[in-house]
Order: C-alpha cells, then sequence, then structure tokens
C-alpha cells in the first residue's frame, strides 16, 4: 500500500515470517536505538578535551606556525572523526506491517575499518607523540589525552561482548496487533514505543515487552496513522517523552 523511500536492502540471507500477507506498511531505516543523550554528552565531553589538546599541542609548536597548524589539524580531524564514528553509530531495521501484525529486522554492518583503524592509529601516533616529548615535555599532555583516550576507547569496544554481538547477528522480532497494550508517540525522538505482552514459555503467565518502531520525520504522520487504525479499541495511544533503554 505505501512504500517509503528506502535506504538498504533487506540482506538475502534473510526472510519475513510472514511473507505470504501483503505489505501493507513498509520502509527501512538507519537509526541510533540507544540513549543518545548519554552518546552525544560523551561525544561533547571528549570533543572539548580534543580541542583543549590540540591547543596545547599547537601552541607548544611555535617554531614553525605553517607546520603546527597543518599537524594540529590532522590531529584534531583524526581524533574527531573517530570519535563520532563511536558515538553516532547507526543500527539497520527494516520494518514490514500486515494484517497480522508488526515484523521487523534489527542488524548492524559496521565499517571493519573501526578497530583496526583505532588500533593502529593509537600506537602511530603515541610514538610520535613520545618522540616530540623529547624535545617538549608539553606533548606528554596531547599524548595522555590523545592517543591514551583513544587506546581506552579501542580497548573497550574491542572486548565488549555486547559490541560484539551486536555486530554479528541479526535480531527478528514480530508483534501480533492484539497483543499490543499501550503506545507512546515520542516527542523527543522520531519513534514510537509499543509496549506489549507475549506469554512465557512452558508456563500460563504472561510477560510484559516493549520495542521502538523508528521513522523519518516526514513519514511521522504516515506511520503513527496507520498504526492508530490498526489498534484494538482498548489500546491506549499517548503522547510523551520516550527514553531508549538499549
Amino acid at each position: 500500500m505505501l512504500n517509503f523511500n528506502k535506504v538498504l536492502d533487506l540482506p538475502s540471507k534473510l526472510s519475513w515470517k510472514y511473507s505470504n500477507e501483503p505489505e501493507l506498511l513498509e520502509w527501512t531505516i538507519r537509526a541510533r536505538n540507544y540513549n543518545t543523550f548519554v552518546a552525544d554528552s560523551m561525544f561533547w565531553v571528549c570533543f572539548i578535551v580534543i580541542m583543549i589538546a590540540s591547543i596545547l599541542v599547537y601552541r607548544s609548536m611555535d617554531d614553525d606556525p605553517l607546520f603546527s597548524g597543518i599537524l594540529t589539524m590532522l590531529y584534531f580531524s583524526i581524533v574527531t572523526f573517530a570519535l563520532i564514528s563511536i558515538t553516532h553509530q547507526r543500527v539497520n531495521f527494516a520494518y514490514r506491517f500486515t494484517q497480522s501484525g508488526v515484523e521487523y529486522y534489527e542488524w548492524k554492518a559496521p565499517p571493519k575499518w573501526v578497530l583496526p583503524f583505532l588500533k593502529w592509529f593509537t600506537g602511530i601516533t603515541a610514538i610520535a607523540f613520545i618522540f616530540l616529548a623529547t624535545i617538549d615535555p608539553a606533548f606528554l599532555i596531547g599524548a595522555l589525552i590523545g592517543p591514551g583516550g583513544m587506546g581506552l576507547m579501542y580497548l573497550s569496544m574491542a572486548n565488549s561482548k555486547g559490541f560484539q554481538s551486536l555486530h554479528t547477528e541479526y535480531h527478528h522480532y514480530f508483534i501480533h496487533w492484539n497483543r499490543l497494550t499501550n503506545i507512546t508517540i515520542a516527542t523527543n525522538r522520531d519513534m514510537v514505543e509499543l509496549e506489549f505482552k507475549f506469554p512465557e514459555k512452558n508456563t500460563n503467565d504472561m510477560l510484559s515487552g516493549s520495542q521502538y518502531v523508528f521513522f523519518q520525520r516526514r513519514t511521522k504522520e504516515q506511520v503513527v496513522e496507520f498504526i492508530k487504525a490498526h489498534l484494538p479499541s482498548c489500546v491506549p495511544c499517548v503522547i510523551g517523552k520516550v527514553d531508549v533503554l538499549n
């Protein structure tokens, strides 16, 4: 019925569980499925530290202003780019709505160069700063802040089981319309939170869960109206702030 502009394709190894049903709404999107406030705060703190370190490095190299400026800008640009690749990662989502419910895949295909780049960049810049520190001890500050901080980022990413699984696993979800218990239209993000109940395995108990539906801002009204039209009459629809907990 509706087919929003796609920004990526569903990997060939994946298939829809309810492919026998006509799609009523479908789109794909890359979104930040985590608390962006924390990530953005981390970015700005690190960005300010990097800027201060760059200024200190530039001021310590006063023999050749042109060379000092080029070296400082190169250092600042590379470190900032690496920082953005860490704090602003996006996950791929493919959504498909049918008469039965909401079905979607979540996966990540990260650039393979990120971890090797951090590793080599940390090593090379550390050696460079140690060498420059023999000329001016002020470079030790830059070595601790720049290569030191990047080294800690590399170790945290390389040894994080959550980071590794996120980059190697495909997650599939399906929610029946009649399992929905509440939906929240987010005011702080371009998304809708779907709350639902599902049976616990081997028991008669029902558990509660929630999933996020991300979309582009220009399609918000269409998505929201479509979901509201397929909600059971008893399911409330509210508007409010949604804190992504992933």
